[in-house]
């Protein structure tokens, strides 16, 4: 699909459609920013995944600024879009509709070239917001200084559970923000991945330290960062002691002369917050639910 006026004037009075996911779809500004004006009338879509669709950045803050009022959508997906402006317009849109805004639960923002500015935009946003539970941060251009807003906002809402931050540089500082965050009182996080964040020994002993004193996080994801002797041997104590179990993480112990290491396990965060219909079912009010035999997803 490149562009179809038709289709998004269809869904405009469409009642039945649950589910929509256009991902690698090339439908552009012009595609998407119809899309937005569908949104405006449509009161029955749940989920939209548009990542990898060419949006611009006026499509992503056109979609924004309907996600303010829209009262349905629980999952949403835009990564991937072609920004080339550098202020990053877009963290400020999202951040103010995030304040306001009391029905998504997941929303995917990878890929976003988003820097500490935008962390730090999308944070006053976060710290004000109670729905969300899932947020995908991969692949940006996150820093320390940039994580360090969001442990604010984790010792704040206690609502975010599961946070994706693989593929950023968050480095040693960025994991002891975190780990901080996740033994505050109150903190909600359940699941989290640093993959690939240029974390080295400082950093990952601090989390798995937290890991040990956390009430609520199970899963941890570490692969990718340095895993010298010491954070070895402190992810074996853990797995070993049943505080992290093997399947909580993506990574598992093997020994060699005496000395611990750690392997590659091919299982990470899950990449939904929960199934389609589960999240329908969190989404859905009894009063505004449409019959079972209608609901499609697309």
């Amino acid at each position: 699909i490149y562009f179809s006026i038709p289709l998004f004037l269809s869904l405009q009075c469409n009642s039945s459609l649950l589910s929509l996911r256009l991902s690698g779809n090339k439908i552009g500004n012009r595609g998407a920013m119809h899309l937005a004006s569908m949104l405006q009338v449509n009161n029955t879509l749940q989920e939209l995944e548009l990542a990898d669709c060419d949006l611009a950045t006026q499509s992503v803050i056109a979609l924004a600024i309907v996600l303010k009022s829209n009262k349905t959508l629980c999952s949403v997906d835009i990564s991937r879009p072609l920004l080339f402006s550098h202020q990053e317009e877009w963290a400020v849109h999202f951040s103010e509709m995030l304040a306001v805004n009391s029905r998504l639960v997941e929303l995917h923002i990878g890929k976003m070239e988003m820097t500490d500015t935008g962390m730090e935009r999308l944070s006053e946003g976060l710290r004000l917001n109670h729905s969300l539970r899932y947020l995908d941060l991969r692949c940006n251009r996150v820093t320390r200084d940039g994580v360090r807003h969001l442990a604010q906002v984790l010792k704040q809402n206690p609502t975010l559970e599961i946070i994706d931050l693989s593929s950023n540089r968050i480095e040693d500082e960025g994991a002891m923000y975190l780990s901080e965050a996740i033994t505050w009182p109150g903190c909600g996080l359940r699941e989290l991945s640093v993959n690939s964040n240029n974390i080295r020994t400082e950093g990952l002993l601090s989390l798995a330290q937290a890991r040990k004193g956390a009430t609520t996080l199970t899963n941890i994801y570490i692969w990718g960062n340095h895993l010298d002797e010491p954070v070895c041997q402190a992810f074996r104590e853990l797995i070993s002691s049943g505080r992290l179990l093997p399947e909580q993480t993506d990574v598992s112990v093997y020994e060699v002369d005496g000395q611990v290491f750690l392997a590659e396990v091919f299982q990470g965060l899950r990449r939904h917050y929960s199934s389609n219909s589960d999240l329908i079912d969190k989404c859905l009010d009894s009063s505004t639910a449409p019959n079972a035999e209608t609901q499609q997803q697309i």
